[in-house]
């Protein structure tokens, strides 16, 4: 009898459980959304007056803004999980709480729980952006914050606010 080897036959299905294949299409859409903000906030701010070319502030730029902007997103996700999680230990409900995962529109405290957990991914993508991507590459303080809060406000998560039901 010929003897058959299965390799990894129950990593790919654990895997999938914290790491969903939509992850790749989400840092893709990401990338491409912060780098069409880039774009539009080098003319919109002109840079390129500070003696400063749009290939290299990009090439300076993108990647820091996406990474950073996918950590914060994550900050603001994990408020969500805490919540949805410490459903027992916050004393909310399951109505809430189902609310929260799948429309947040159908309850009220749920609008109000997901918008700030977009408000604080916007914090940060702000504090991130400020102080270490544009640090060294925007000498004046004002349009390093106007940069910041642009890049913040564009590309902080209203995916969000999506109410997940569509997609089951």
């Amino acid at each position: 009898m010929k003897q058959k080897k299965l390799y990894n036959i129950i990593f790919p299905i654990w895997f999938l459980l914290f790491f969903p294949p939509v992850i790749f299409l989400t840092l893709l859409a990401n990338f491409l959304i912060d780098s069409l903000v880039i774009v539009i906030c080098f003319y919109l701010y002109k840079l390129v007056e500070t003696n400063l070319n749009l290939k290299d502030f990009y090439k300076r730029s993108i990647l820091k803004v996406w990474l950073y902007g996918f950590l914060a997103d994550m900050i603001g996700a994990a408020i969500l999980f805490a919540a949805v999680m410490g459903e027992n230990l916050f004393g909310l409900s399951n109505e809430l709480v189902t609310a929260i995962n799948f429309d947040p529109f159908s309850h009220p405290l749920a609008i109000v729980i997901v918008i700030s957990a977009i408000l604080v991914a916007a914090i940060f993508i702000f504090i991130f952006n400020y102080k270490y991507t544009f640090e060294n590459l925007i000498a004046e303080k004002s349009l390093k914050f106007k940069m910041a809060i642009t890049v913040a406000l564009l590309t902080m998560p209203w995916t969000f606010l999506l109410p997940t039901k569509w997609l089951y």
